[in-house]
């Protein structure tokens, strides 16, 4: 009897040992990476589904604390200090937690960054941003909970939080003018001619001073002995921002001659469609 029950027991654990079944996650892990302006954002979070479910006042109730996603803390890192609902949230890592409603969305970010579900014990000193967004209707249904970047610019993007037929969005802002000129600053102590050519573009492509971009890429082409077509390209914009319509043509001119020299079709389509545009063709 005894050598049965080791038998037995010997089979059983065998089975147990051959019998594991890997099967996908009911709400899968998902990690979304994101450079905004000079930033590193990252969000992690678990992606459940609809499944015939209602979610919105159903199974995620209204004006109640969700965590904003299943499994464990919904997480956002940023590798700079930004700015959300008009709160300084330094670099790091935090939890996202949502109060979702009808018509509005408050959006939570949270210190603690370990556990699942909500906290038990909710700690408003702990709350580094709060941002009160409203509601998007969507005339289609998203089947799984979505996170996205989106309506990139240089300085912000939007959050958004997509699920069933509602899309909310949460702002962010990062700090890439200061960074950028911090670094125009840096390098025009002693500058090259790459970084009056960057410094210049950079003016031009933010609305920033025209003068002061101008003056950038007269010394960057200066520095250079034979310019390049996509050089010759920026320079021409920047001088009809600037009003020099005669030398944006003469230079636009250049910057064709040398785009074509070069097969770039992408150039020589460009450059035709401001010399049209500032009457030259």
């Amino acid at each position: 009897m005894k050598k049965l029950l080791i038998l037995l027991f010997a089979s059983v654990i065998s089975f147990s040992l051959e019998a594991q079944v890997n099967t996908p996650a009911p709400s899968p892990f998902s990690r979304l990476e994101q450079k905004v302006g000079l930033t590193d954002v990252a969000v992690e979070y678990s992606r459940p589904s609809m499944r015939g479910r209602t979610i919105f006042g159903d199974l995620v109730p209204y004006d109640k604390l969700w965590r904003t996603g299943a499994n464990g803390y919904t997480l956002i890192s940023f590798s700079d200090d930004v700015v959300i609902a008009g709160s300084a949230v330094k670099a790091g890592t935090y939890s996202i937690f949502t109060k979702p409603g009808t018509e509005s969305w408050e959006v939570y970010f949270y210190t603690d960054t370990q556990g699942g579900g909500t906290p038990r014990d909710w700690d408003d000193s702990k709350v580094v941003a709060k941002a009160t967004v409203p509601v998007y209707p969507m005339p289609m249904a998203v089947e799984t909970f979505t996170m996205t970047f989106d309506d990139l610019k240089s300085g912000s993007a939007n959050l958004g939080l997509l699920w069933e037929k509602t899309y909310v969005a949460v702002t962010i802002e990062v700090p890439t003018d200061a960074a950028v000129s911090k670094s125009i600053e840096r390098a025009l102590n002693g500058p090259s001619a790459g970084d009056y050519y960057s410094a210049a573009v950079y003016y031009l492509s933010e609305g920033k001073d025209i003068g002061q971009a101008k003056e950038w890429m007269d010394k960057a082409m200066s520095m250079v002995d034979d310019p390049a077509f996509w050089q010759l390209r920026q320079q021409s914009l920047i001088l009809a921002k600037a009003g020099d319509k005669k030398g944006a043509i003469e230079t636009a001119k250049k910057s064709l001659e040398k785009a074509e020299e070069a097969n770039n079709a992408d150039y020589v389509k460009m450059n035709k469609a401001s010399l049209k545009e500032w009457g030259a063709l």
